[in-house]
């Protein structure tokens, strides 16, 4: 009797740990999910679009614009891309700095990782040529083919904020302090691999950036996995 009981013992044992793997193996991976931003509204009754089950979201509309090297920039280069975007002008002595400061933390975190991106667009485009826009990008060591300055038509980069990111940006006539000219967003907008943004975070806020960071990470393993 007793050895009947070892032996029960000895097998429960040896298969709980075996059920523990499989159940780790198969049910252990945590599955986080991001929400999506500006869905696309039915004008008929003001409700979202839904097709198949499945609410529609608006996506960055087709531009093209010259970045710091003079090269053309367009939403080809973001295709199948994780992009954080903001917009900045380079006289900007306010919220900028620490917006590209941030940003060069978050470009750090994501070095080696091809398919994430950073897009800065020029608010002042008259002054913000490729050539300032070179020199702004050396300031905060901004990585080639990582971290773009994008600068070029007014009324499409302003287009591109309100219609595209959904944030403010106003030019004030008559200002002289370059401080006050713009009148823009802090937020940086973090858009996916179909061009569908994903998170809006406070670029002066290192904890927000944190969870950009944080956010961006696990859009990296989304994405994978559904490579995979």
């Amino acid at each position: 009797m007793k050895n009947i009981k070892k032996t029960g013992i000895l097998i429960v044992a040896l298969v709980i740990p075996v059920f523990i793997y499989l159940f780790l193996k198969g049910f252990g991976t945590n599955h986080y999910k991001l929400p999506r931003f500006i869905p696309q509204i039915d004008s008929t009754n003001d409700a979202p679009i839904i097709k198949n089950g499945d609410t529609l979201f608006r996506t960055i509309p087709d531009f093209s614009l010259i970045d710091q090297e003079g090269k053309v920039f367009d939403q080809t280069k973001t295709k199948g891309k994780i992009y954080v975007a903001d917009f900045i002008f380079t006289r900007c002595a306010s919220i900028c700095p620490q917006m590209s400061k941030q940003l060069s933390r978050f470009q750090d975190t994501f070095s080696n990782q091809n398919n994430v991106l950073i897009v800065s667009h020029s608010v002042d485009a008259d002054y913000d040529t490729p050539n300032v826009l070179t020199a702004y990008a050396k300031e905060y060591d901004a990585e080639k083919g990582k971290w773009y300055f994008l600068t070029g038509d007014k009324k499409q980069i302003y287009n591109l904020a309100h219609k595209g990111y959904f944030i403010p940006l106003q030019e004030t006539e008559g200002e002289t302090d370059p401080n006050n000219t713009f009148t823009h967003s802090e937020r940086l907008i973090l858009i996916d691999w179909n061009g569908v943004i994903r998170g809006f975070y406070d670029g002066t806020d290192k904890k927000d950036v944190d969870r950009l960071i944080l956010e961006t990470k696990i859009l990296v393993d989304i994405k994978k996995d559904k490579n995979e």
